[in-house]
């Protein structure tokens, strides 16, 4: 598969990401734009010879550059190439819109733009304007691309595992038994050789740790 057709092929994912994050300040289509930058990254960099699926690598990116997008108070920062090619596809796509009352596929604004469908993903993102980006028949409307419950439950799994990997050995340990194994704090707590009171206090501060870096 080209990277064009994966961009493409993995847009829910950036839905998915992106739904995690709504309500928190930023509009969706800023989320959403942002995600879209990541998933371009992400097909840029992965490798697939190195064992991984795509969604794998691609997830934690996608939200990586969402969550970049709240550090830098709502802004992305993009070259003056994307800049120029952004403000191209908004013109084109807008045009587009007037004229024939429907979103204007990558497709065809990557055929407009005289670029591959992957730059015109790029440059569609950075203008945060949200189109159909699925292929369709030529008399077919744009519709965007529906968010699968599969993939929304891909990207929590995901994004547990990335916030689990920065607990250290013991925090792991204690939520690995208590969330994974279903053992009681009494049961942890004779495990982890301390007390149940313990249990219950760093139970709190890890769950409050995972949180905030969940979100």
């Amino acid at each position: 598969m080209t990277r064009d057709a994966l961009v493409e092929a993995n847009l829910g994912l950036v839905h998915a990401c992106a739904k995690r994050f709504k309500g928190r300040g930023i509009e969706y289509e800023e989320l959403y734009a942002a995600g879209c930058l990541g998933l371009v990254k992400a097909v840029e960099a992965f490798d697939p010879d190195r064992g991984y699926q795509l969604s794998t690598y691609a997830v934690p990116v996608i939200l990586g550059e969402i969550r970049r997008l709240f550090r830098d108070g709502g802004t992305v920062k993009l070259s003056r190439s994307l800049q120029e090619l952004s403000a191209r596809a908004k013109r084109i796509a807008e045009a587009y819109r007037s004229e024939h009352d429907g979103e204007m596929t990558v497709t065809a604004l990557a055929e407009s733009l005289g670029v591959d469908a992957y730059r015109a993903a790029e440059a569609l993102s950075a203008s945060r304007t949200v189109l159909s980006l699925s292929p369709v028949d030529d008399d077919d409307e744009g519709i965007d691309i529906p968010v699968e419950s599969a993939e929304e439950r891909l990207t929590d799994r995901l994004s547990l595992q990335q916030a689990m990997s920065e607990l250290d050995d013991e925090e792991r340990a204690l939520i690995r038994l208590r969330y994974y194994q279903h053992k009681t704090q009494t049961e942890t707590a004779k495990l982890l050789s301390t007390t149940q009171v313990q249990i219950s206090r760093r139970e709190k501060k890890i769950l409050k740790k995972l949180r905030e870096l969940l979100i």
